[in-house]
């Protein structure tokens, strides 16, 4: 009896001792254990991507960034089944060495960045936790202007590195981290099918230019939710770029319950558009100074269809032309894309095109929209039948002057053409669109110039407008 008695209280112990160790398993992988220093000053990305393979050899599971340490990395590779958690108080800071940023993100297109935290053709690729992935943006700008960063010039290939590209990955989830700092985009899905992204926190700086939030490229099921964005270009952009084609179309997107701040378009669809965006839904949102709030920018020959936005908030204001926008609170625009020897024109193009065409614009619905601006809400297309089919449904705007820009612009870039439209400020402006039906929408006017302001509606080439209350 005492020798049962003593194995009982030895199990029990070794029991209790079990339950207070701590729940590594061995499906996790600690980036320590593989060599990382978490000083912020070597480079772990050897480390990082030691832990990646492993994990992913061996089935899959869970490699952590333990908290408390700053690892400092060159671009490292994704794999299926990982997950990638970030530990409270860990943080990721990108290399600010330029040299090691070699990988396109725009595959043959080396003029729009490099990849830093890349993954193509996965399966079941997730980053989740509260820690932090740092893109050290600032050390890739050139000098501080009072409206932006400048660029630093670019020869052969811009080496600003994107924070996050994956390509072609099946089930994607991005859960509660924070993104700070990127030098160009920040998360970018091309191709991908059943991706979340939620709860998660984007801070750049709004003086970066090209620092869009989060880009969904040729991707379908989609749902983002919960977010807050920073950004000094788009927050949320939907598109399809020419480099990705086969990928197909850009579709069944579900956006809800996120905050907005941005220098150019908070919420943008397109310009680049090679082929059809299609069933999108944006619902309860806040997009707060902006120059920017909603944008439909259809500048190639893709469509845009079956979009609607609902019960939102939308603050706008005038910011200098290093930015695309002129504090539309709503903008729904196709117009053939502009004609140069940039980077539009080099590779946005169809290739052997020297000019492009844009495709039309149709069933896009806005309800419970309650807009603050400095200027009116936009609709134009080349014409009357490009953009069709828009719906206004207690869509209330208020007109108040904020800064000290010139008011009365209206911002067509990048388009064929004159990019500015100089006119009065109205509530709505529609110039070259069809089957426009506005029903029980407001405008209140604020503090605009006498010779700025103007009542109503202003209409250009518009076929069946329609008004109800």
């Amino acid at each position: 009896m005492k020798i049962k008695a003593l194995l009982f209280i030895l199990c029990a112990i070794s029991l209790l001792g079990a339950c207070n160790s701590p729940k590594t398993g061995e499906s996790t992988y600690n980036i320590i254990d593989y060599g990382a220093k978490g000083d912020g000053k070597t480079d772990d990305a050897t480390a990082i991507q030691a832990a990646i393979n492993a994990c992913s050899q061996s089935g899959g599971g869970t490699v952590l960034i333990p908290a408390g340490h700053t690892f400092m990395c060159s671009p490292f590779e994704l794999a299926s089944y990982v997950e990638l958690r970030l530990e409270s108080n860990s943080r990721l800071l990108a290399n600010p060495d330029e040299t090691v940023y070699t990988q396109s993100a725009f595959r043959d297109n080396r003029g729009e960045g490099m990849m830093w935290i890349h993954g193509k053709d996965l399966k079941e690729v997730s980053i989740t936790g509260t820690g932090t992935i740092d893109g050290n943006g600032i050390a890739f700008m050139g000098k501080e202007l009072e409206d932006s960063y400048e660029l630093k010039p670019v020869t052969d290939f811009d080496p600003r590195p994107h924070v996050l590209t994956l390509i072609n990955v099946e089930k994607t989830v991005i859960r509660d981290i924070t993104i700070r700092n990127s030098a160009y985009w920040t998360v970018h899905l091309i191709g991908c099918n059943d991706a979340s992204i939620d709860g998660i926190t984007i801070l750049n700086d709004l003086k970066i230019r090209n620092g869009d939030g989060i880009d969904i490229d040729h991707s379908k099921n989609v749902r983002i939710a919960n977010c807050h964005i920073e950004s000094g270009d788009d927050c949320i952009c939907l598109k399809n770029r020419r480099e990705f084609e086969e990928y197909g179309s850009c579709e069944d997107i579900v956006v809800t319950n996120c905050t907005m701040i941005s220098r150019s378009c908070a919420i943008k669809i397109g310009s680049e558009n090679m082929d059809k965006i299609n069933n999108v839904l944006f619902n309860n949102c806040i997009i707060k100074n902006s120059n920017r709030g909603i944008g439909i920018q259809n500048r190639d020959e893709g469509t845009v269809t079956n979009v609607i936005f609902s019960n939102m908030i939308v603050d706008c204001m005038f910011f200098s032309d290093v930015w695309w926008g002129k504090a539309e609170p709503i903008y729904i625009t196709s117009y053939p894309r502009a004609i140069g020897n940039h980077k539009d024109a080099g590779w946005r193009f169809p290739k052997g095109a020297t000019e492009g065409r844009c495709g039309e614009v149709s069933r896009i619905y806005f309800s419970n929209i309650k807009c603050t601006s400095e200027n009116g809400i936009f609709i134009g297309g080349d014409t009357p039948d490009k953009v069709n089919h828009i719906y206004f449904k207690d869509v209330d705007l208020l007109l108040q002057k904020r800064t000290a820009y010139e008011g009365g612009i209206y911002d067509k870039r990048p388009c064929d053409g004159e990019g500015f439209i100089h006119d009065k400020t109205y509530s709505f402006y529609l110039d070259t669109a069809s089957d426009i039906r506005l029903d029980d929408c407001t405008v209140t006017w604020g503090d605009i110039r006498p010779d700025h302001a103007a009542e109503g509606i202003k209409q250009k080439n518009v076929r069946n407008l329609k008004t109800n209350n």
